[in-house]
This record gives C-alpha cells, structure tokens and sequence, in this order.
C-alpha cells in the first residue's frame, strides 16, 4: 500500500483550514444602514459629540418628504456636535437619510454655522437640515436653550424634545421671561383625520394650563389622552433646558 507523503498532508491540512476561515467570514450578516433609524432610534450622526455641554434643538422643518430637525451640542461656543432627531423615513428616504445626514453633521461642526452644501441627491432634506439647524443657532445665540439657566435679560423661547405619541409626535415651545413661563405653544402635534379635530381643541387648553401652572404638571385634556401625555413630556425638557 502506498503511503501518503507527510508534506502532501501538511499542504492539504492548510487549504482546509484557509477555506474554513473564508466560509466563516462569508457568513457574516451585512449590516443595514437603515436600521438605525427603527421607530424611536437614533439617526446617523456626524463629527465630534461632546462628553460635556448643552444640547439646542432647532425647530422642526417640513419637507416634500418628511421632517427633518437638527439637535446641537454646544460647549464654550462652539458647535462641538450635530445630529438629525429626525429625518425623512420610509422607502427609498431611508436610503436618502442615510448617506446624507451623517454628512451634514460632519458640515454643520465643520463650518459652525447653517452655510453648508447641500447633499448631491438629498435636496430637500438638506434644505430642512440647514432650516433647523439655523433655528438652534438662533436659539443659542439668544441663550435660550441648552440646560442654560434662567432669564438673561428679557424673553427667551425654549423648545423641548419631541415626545412620540400613539397618534404621532408632540413638541412644545415655551416663551420664559423674568424667570416665568409667559407663553407655551406645540410646533408640532398630531394630524390627519380625527386628530386635526383633536389637536385644535386640546393644543390650546394644554398651551393655557402651561402658562397657568408654571410647569408641566398639567391636567389631561378629556378625548386628548395621548396628544395630552405628550404635551407633558416636552413641555417639562423644555422646562429643564429653562432651568427648571
């Protein structure tokens, strides 16, 4: 019987092994860039994000094809980092929000201002991106945001985050003055069908017990559980970024 030659088995051994190793990374899942943005998660972000410092978030913008809204970190002056709290979503503006939001981030911290490009392909979103983000500069320019104390010398506007309800998001923006909340409003709440109905007779009864109350401890419009509950939730980060 003939013997197989030892370095012949060697050489087999290693081709096994070698193709092994490549079966094994071929398995491996790909990774979605779109699954960040599940309901609630956290969208792509771009540039340096502060361990310390105020945060400012800008007005929601509306687009063509959803709303876009920029979150700033600020720390000495200096925009030190950016984020969309939210961006168009679904179908191929996953794709869209993706690639350019990541990109706009890494701008806005690049450029400290809202005088950045545009993203080839993402028109609109960026447009929103830079209408946003123009709004949280102004805010911090008026030092009206951020976890900032109280009052620097007249009125300030404060918008709190936006609070996802079953209906669809509420956020609330209250004007401080002297220490006081003078005036409080929701940009956004929920829309479309009933809830058209809804908001007009809920938003502002929850605006005036706000402004009543002198915080967010608040009574639940009856029929506007929900829309109610987050009216709650933004008005008191807003409340926080106030100083209380």
């Amino acid at each position: 019987m003939r013997k197989s030659h030892p370095v012949r088995r060697v050489v087999l051994t290693a081709a096994a092994t070698v193709s092994g190793i490549v079966l094994l990374l071929s398995l491996k899942p790909a990774s979605d860039p779109s699954s960040a943005q599940a309901a609630g998660g956290a969208l792509p972000q771009g540039g340096a994000q502060a361990a310390a410092g105020t945060t400012v978030t800008g007005e929601a913008a509306r687009t063509q094809y959803g709303a876009v809204q920029v979150r700033l970190t600020v720390q000495d002056g200096r925009i030190t980092g950016a984020e969309a709290v939210q961006a168009p979503q679904g179908g191929r503006s996953d794709q869209i929000t993706s690639m350019a939001v990541p990109r706009l981030n890494r701008e806005a911290v690049a450029a400290q201002s809202a005088e950045i490009d545009a993203v080839s392909g993402a028109t609109y979103t960026s447009a929103g991106y830079r209408q946003s983000l123009q709004s949280a500069l102004d805010q911090v320019k008026a030092g009206g945001s951020g976890g900032s104390g109280g009052a620097q010398g007249g009125a300030r506007t404060v918008t709190g985050d936006v609070a996802r309800t079953q209906y669809g998001p509420v956020q609330v923006r209250v004007t401080v003055s002297g220490g006081r909340i003078v005036r409080a409003e929701a940009v956004q709440a929920p829309k479309g069908g009933h809830s058209d109905e809804v908001t007009a007779t809920a938003v502002p009864k929850l605006g005036q017990e706000a402004v009543a109350a002198q915080s967010a401890d608040i009574d639940a419009v009856s029929g506007a559980t929900y829309t109610s509950a987050g009216y709650r939730q933004s008005l008191q980060s807003a409340l926080d970024r106030a100083g209380g």
